[in-house]
Order: structure tokens, then sequence, then C-alpha cells
């Protein structure tokens, strides 16, 4: 468990199972550049906070809800939880993240949504077992279910974030096709560092055989 000075921001759970050194390069040294997709990501957030809550068929709508969990050690601000009734009990929270664009190939988007699940959860003493991703292209949710796996690759997620976060450690840079969209990639440079650092392996491993072979021609 950990106290509420030591919570990190939620959102950058996203940043952090899309890339850790982009997550670094924004929490660790503070380091942003907008482009398209984060300004258009920006903007549907800020609609979605702007509306005033409200009760729709039953379901009430929060918007802009604060949450946290001492157990992940994150906190942060859901775009949108809705409160499901049910036949018994109190209403079931159902977390709704917006995002801009598609579904992605990975799960960054899900763990985020994860995360907020398990703060509800743990604020609330109540069961959330789905909730929904908005993506402003196909404009539909795309539902989500916490089963066990992506619960379990969501804390795992936290405590890797937060054993970074006490090293203070930026990873090095390690070039991909999506590195093209991100944001930071005139900061981050994950080309011309990623030639660096094989330079350097390159280098480290030809003084090693060189060493190697010439303490051989000593023994003949």
């Amino acid at each position: 468990m950990y106290t509420e000075s030591e919570l990190l921001p939620l959102s950058g759970l996203q940043h952090f199972a899309f890339c850790e050194r982009q997550w670094a390069l924004i929490h660790l040294e503070q380091q942003w550049a907008e482009n398209r997709f984060t300004a258009e990501g920006r903007q549907l957030h800020e609609r979605a906070h702007e509306q005033r809550d409200e009760w729709r068929e039953g379901i009430r709508i929060s918007r802009a809800l604060s949450i946290r969990s001492l157990r992940l050690g994150l906190a942060g601000v859901a775009d949108v939880v809705e409160f499901h009734p049910q036949p018994e009990g109190p209403p079931r929270p159902f977390p709704v993240e917006y995002k801009r664009g598609r579904p992605k190939p990975d799960r960054c988007d899900e763990v985020q949504l994860c995360a907020q699940a398990m703060c509800l959860e743990e604020m609330l003493n109540a069961e959330v077992p789905s909730g929904a991703i908005f993506y402003g292209q196909p404009r539909r949710r795309s539902e989500i279910t916490f089963d066990a796996s992506l619960r379990a690759e969501t804390e795992a997620l936290a405590q890797r974030l937060h054993a970074l976060f006490s090293a203070q450690a930026t990873p090095a840079a390690e070039y991909s096709r999506k590195c093209e969209k991100c944001s930071l990639l005139q900061i981050c440079l994950p080309k011309t560092a990623g030639e660096r650092r094989s330079a350097a392996r390159y280098l480290r491993r030809e003084w090693s055989h060189a060493i190697k072979e010439g303490a051989d021609t000593e023994v003949c």
C-alpha cells in the first residue's frame, strides 16, 4: 500500500504501457511536445469533462470524477463513470474513457481503464467487472472486461512504474514503427540514440575480441 504523497498520475500508466521511455521523458524529465494526435485527444477529454453530471434512463452519469488507489499507487480523473442500477444493492460503477482515433493493437488503453476500475473498486468497495472506451474515429464504444489477466498486467505495470520512478532512470531509446506518431519523436530521437548504443556495443565487442585474441597469441 502506498501513501497519499506517493501516488503517481494514473494517466501516466497509459504512457508507460505504450513506451516506458515516453513515460520517463514526460514524468521524470518534464519533457512535452504536442502534435495533431495529442491535441485531438486533449480536446476530446475537455469536451467530456465540460458536460454536467446527469441522469439518463435511470443511469447516473458522473464526469471528471477524481479517483485513486493506494494499492496501485495511482490517482487521476476518470472521464465518465456511469452508475448502473442493480436488482439488489447499490448501483454498479461503469467507467468510460474517451480516446481519439481507433482501437490500438496493444492494451495500453485497456490498462488505463482497468486501473480506473480498480480505483473505483477500492474507493467504493464495489465490483467493477467491465467498462468501455469511446473512440473518436468510429464514434462508438468498445466494451472491456476486466479479467484476471488484464488486472494482473495492470498491477504489474503500476509496480514497475513506481520502481522506475524511485530509480529516476530514463530507459534507453529503442526505435519501432509506433515512434513515428509519438509527439516526443524529436526529443527522444530513437533512431539516433539507438545507433549510438549499437556503435558502443560494437566497439565493446570488438575490444573484447581483441583482448581475447591477444591473450590466445601469448599462450601460443
